[in-house]
C-alpha cells in the first residue's frame, strides 16, 4: 500500500503542473502584430538645363620632330674636326659647320681642274683664231673647203673641252665644299656616330639630327569621334598656325609634374590605319623645344594625352556619366517625388560625362546617385546634388509602403 502511494504522488504533482501551465498559456492576452515602416530611398538629383558645349575628343600619341635627317658623308676622307655642338642633345643653327673632312686632296683636285680649264680655254682661243683665218681665206679662194672644215671641227672640239673643264671645276668645288658638313636647319642632335680621326667613305652615316621649329603628334581618332571634330571634307591646311584646324591641348608628365602645351591640328592623313581602323590627325606644336618659366621643353618621343577641340553643339544636356543606365536611360524624379524611367538620345559620352541631345527638358530632375533597385513610380526623397538638403514636395519625413520592382 505504501509502495502504491509512492508512485501516485509524483504523477499527481506532474499532472497539476501541466494543468497550471495550460491555464497560464490559454489565459495570456493575444500578441499585437506591427508592420515596420517602409524606408523611402534618398537620391541625389541634378536640375538640368540645355546649354551650348564644345565637345572635346581624347587621343594619345608620341611627339616627333617635323623634320629628322641623317647626316651622311658626301666625300671620302678622314674626319679632322667635329663641332662641340655635335653631341647628343646639342643644339645648332642652320648653316653651322658640324663636321670637317680633310680637304687637302680636294683642294689639289680643284687646282688641277682649274689648270685644265685654263688649257682648254687657251686651246679654244687658238682654234677660234685658226677657224676665222680659214674662213677668210676660203672666201678669197685661197683655202680649200677641207682646210676650213678641219678648222671648224677643231674649234668645236675646243669648245667642248672647255665645257668639260668647267664641269670638272664645278665638281671639284662641290667636293671641296662637301668636306664641310653644315647643318641643314636649326635643330638638335639625336645621335652621333663619328669622331675626329675616323676615315669615312661616301654615304657613311655621321649623325642624326632633327629640326626644332615645331613638333608633330600623330593622334589616332575613332570613327565615332570624327563626327565631333570640325574637320571639313578634304581638309588640307598648309600647316600655318591660322590654318583653321581645331586647337589641341597636350599634357605629359615630366620630372614628376604634369605640364601642358598648346597646339593645333594641321592635317589629317589620307587613309585609316588598317590595324586599328582609326584615322590619324596630326597636331603641330610651335617652338616646343624652347623651355619657359611655365613649362620645360617638350621631349621628343614622349607619350602625351591630347584633348582636341570639337564642334560646338547647342541645346545639349550635360550629365555625369554615372547618371546613364543601360547606356541610354536616365532616372527622373517627378513633381510627386516618384521615379520615372526615360530613354534619352546620347550624343556622346566619355569616362566622366555624357551629353544628351534628346529625351530631356529644361528643369528635369535627373538622378545622379547610385540606386540599386529602381522601378517606374517608385517613391523617393530627392536631395539636390551639392546642396546637402533633402528637397521633397511630400516632406522630408514622408514614408510609404516599400516599393517592389
Amino acid at each position: 500500500m505504501k509502495a502504491h502511494r509512492k508512485v501516485l504522488v509524483p504523477i499527481a504533482i506532474l499532472a497539476v503542473s501541466v494543468a497550471a501551465t495550460a491555464v497560464m498559456v490559454l489565459s495570456r492576452p493575444p500578441a499585437e502584430s506591427t508592420r515596420p515602416p517602409a524606408v523611402v530611398p534618398l537620391v541625389e538629383v541634378l536640375h538640368v538645363e540645355p546649354q551650348t558645349v564644345s565637345l572635346r575628343v581624347e587621343a594619345q600619341g608620341s611627339v616627333e620632330p617635323r623634320t629628322e635627317s641623317e647626316l651622311v658623308a658626301e666625300v671620302a676622307g678622314r674626319i679632322v674636326a667635329v663641332s662641340a655642338q655635335l653631341a647628343e642633345g646639342g643644339s645648332f643653327d642652320e648653316g653651322d659647320v658640324l663636321i670637317e673632312v680633310d680637304p687637302r686632296d680636294y683642294q689639289v683636285a680643284l687646282e688641277g681642274a682649274r689648270a685644265a680649264l685654263a688649257r682648254a680655254r687657251s686651246s679654244l682661243t687658238h682654234a677660234t683664231a685658226t677657224a676665222n683665218r680659214q674662213r677668210s681665206m676660203h672666201e678669197k679662194g685661197i683655202a680649200s673647203q677641207a682646210r676650213l672644215d678641219e678648222a671648224v671641227h677643231a674649234e668645236a672640239n675646243a669648245q667642248a673641252t672647255v665645257r668639260e673643264a668647267k664641269v670638272a671645276v664645278t665638281r671639284a668645288e662641290l667636293d671641296l665644299d662637301r668636306t664641310r658638313i653644315r647643318a641643314p636647319f636649326a635643330g638638335r642632335v639625336r645621335e652621333k656616330h663619328v669622331d675626329v680621326g675616323r676615315f669615312v667613305n661616301r654615304g657613311v652615316p655621321l649623325a642624326r639630327v632633327y629640326s626644332v621649329d615645331f613638333a608633330e603628334v600623330r593622334l589616332p581618332v575613332r570613327e565615332a569621334d570624327l563626327a565631333h571634330l570640325d574637320l571639313p571634307a578634304g581638309f588640307r591646311p598648309d600647316g600655318e598656325p591660322d590654318s583653321g584646324g581645331p586647337a589641341v591641348e597636350l599634357s605629359a608628365r615630366v620630372a614628376g609634374r604634369v605640364f601642358t602645351w598648346s597646339g593645333r591640328v594641321v592635317r589629317a592623313e589620307a587613309a585609316r590605319d588598317p590595324r586599328t581602323r582609326m584615322l590619324n590627325v596630326v597636331a603641330r606644336v610651335d617652338h616646343p623645344f624652347t623651355p619657359s618659366s611655365e613649362r620645360p621643353a617638350l621631349p621628343i618621343g614622349i607619350f602625351v594625352d591630347a584633348l582636341i577641340e570639337g564642334r560646338r553643339v547647342e541645346g545639349v544636356f550635360e550629365l555625369p556619366r554615372t547618371a546613364l543606365r543601360r547606356g541610354d536611360e536616365v532616372l527622373l524624379v517627378d513633381e510627386n517625388d516618384q521615379l520615372r524611367i526615360r530613354r534619352v538620345g546620347v550624343l556622346r559620352s566619355d569616362r566622366d560625362l555624357a551629353w544628351i541631345e534628346s529625351g530631356l527638358e529644361s528643369g528635369d530632375r535627373v538622378v545622379v546617385s547610385t540606386l540599386g533597385v529602381a522601378s517606374e513610380g517608385m517613391p523617393v526623397r530627392a536631395l539636390d546634388a551639392g546642396s546637402g538638403r533633402p528637397r521633397s514636395t511630400a516632406g522630408p519625413d514622408a514614408v510609404g509602403e516599400a516599393p517592389r520592382s
